[in-house]
């Protein structure tokens, strides 16, 4: 949404929009439908695993501490080093971007995978939910990651726009110097560019949120192995 908002209204933007599975279908080739059958087909064997014994479940409440933890180290990273957006190459502003889009994969990666594992040991239905997850990271992740590689783009173009209005928008009596535009614009940018990966992150973040939120739910309805008294909750890297 906030990339659609700096764009112009596409022609034919009356016309009927596309609903999920053919937003999907788009998505997906044929081997990835071939795989995903076969997942579909393979998920009734996932539910009858057996589960390890004694481990150490961490409680719901835990593993929402550790999501906030990723979150809120991702949004101070995300205002930590800002690029100097008063000056008029993008290029750092690029660099920035790409840094932290790696940064948000390490950690977010990291507790993914963690959250999965600890659905698969919670019960059958929820190990189903895991399995389901990892797959669909596999088929769609790269996709995923193309679409994010272009956040860059979109951005050059939004601080063009800015910046040229700001241009059009000065008194014609002054030097066209570019340094008064610098700086009146440079708050505009910080909050686009500060506002586009907030959206970004919290996206990358939303497997992770519903696996956690279907596991606190099985929990409190007793149908997950209930955590284990003061079993901490494992810690992703930093």
């Amino acid at each position: 949404r906030q990339l659609a908002a700096w764009q112009p209204a596409p022609e034919g933007a009356d016309a009927p929009r596309q609903d999920v599975a053919e937003r999907l279908g788009q998505w997906l080739n044929v081997a990835d439908a071939i795989a995903l059958r076969a997942l579909h087909q393979a998920l009734p064997a996932v539910k009858q695993r057996p589960r390890g014994k004694g481990a150490a479940m961490p409680a719901p409440a835990e593993l929402q501490a550790e999501l906030q933890r990723v979150r809120q180290a991702l949004e101070r990273a995300i205002t930590r080093h800002d690029a100097d957006l008063a000056e008029h190459e993008f290029a750092p502003v690029h660099q920035h971007v790409l840094d932290l889009q790696r940064h948000m994969d390490m950690r977010i990666d990291a507790l993914r995978d963690h959250v999965r594992q600890t659905l698969s040991m919670a019960s059958p239905s929820l190990a189903q939910l895991a399995a389901l997850d990892a797959s669909l990271h596999q088929l769609l992740g790269g996709r995923e990651q193309h679409l994010l590689s272009t956040v860059p783009s979109f951005l050059k173009a939004r601080f063009a726009r800015v910046r040229k209005a700001a241009e059009a928008a000065e008194d014609p009596a002054e030097p066209a110097t570019g340094a008064s535009t610098a700086a009146p614009v440079a708050p505009t940018l910080t909050a686009d560019l500060h506002a586009l990966l907030r959206a970004e992150l919290e996206l990358r973040l939303q497997p992770v949120h519903g696996m956690i939120e279907a596991y606190g739910q099985a929990v409190q309805a007793g149908q997950a192995s209930p955590p284990t008294p003061g079993a901490p909750a494992q810690q992703t890297a930093p």
